[in-house]
């Protein structure tokens, strides 16, 4: 009876020791660019470069990424895709939903050949927006 209560209250301290190891990460912008389907479905061309002095914050602990623009927005993270590296590329992506409930794919790529810039893609089905980013 003492040894269960022992395994008992041992088993309890061990669950409330346990701690996440999640982290978050910090960059901030410096310029974004967007990209829209036509009416005929077709992509158009990249908006001119538009210089931007932002906050972007991905947080693995609360599975989200915020983009802190005049408004707000806010990626939950719903699935961390595998990363993905070639010869000019490391791809981190994210599959998410907005403040809206649209789903979309977050990606930070980093740019190998480019001295490692980075870019912050917001995919959506008609539209693509491009941040680039550094780390804070």
């Amino acid at each position: 009876m003492m040894k269960t209560k022992i395994v008992v209250i041992l088993f309890f301290l061990v669950l409330g020791f346990q701690v996440s190891y999640g982290q978050s990460y910090r960059f901030k912008t410096s310029g974004f660019s967007v990209l829209e389907k036509n009416e005929r479905g077709s992509w158009g061309k990249w908006t001119d470069l538009d210089l931007v002095n932002l906050m972007v914050t991905l947080d693995t602990n609360k599975n989200r990424i915020v983009v802190y623009s005049q408004r707000i927005q806010l990626f939950k993270i719903m699935e961390y895709q595998p990363a993905e590296e070639n010869d000019t590329d490391i791809v981190y992506s994210f599959t998410c939903t907005d403040n809206e409930g649209v789903s979309c794919t977050v990606s930070i790529i980093t740019r190998k050949k480019q001295d490692n810039r980075k870019q912050l893609y917001i995919n959506y089905e008609d539209r693509i927006i491009v941040y680039n980013i550094f780390n804070m």
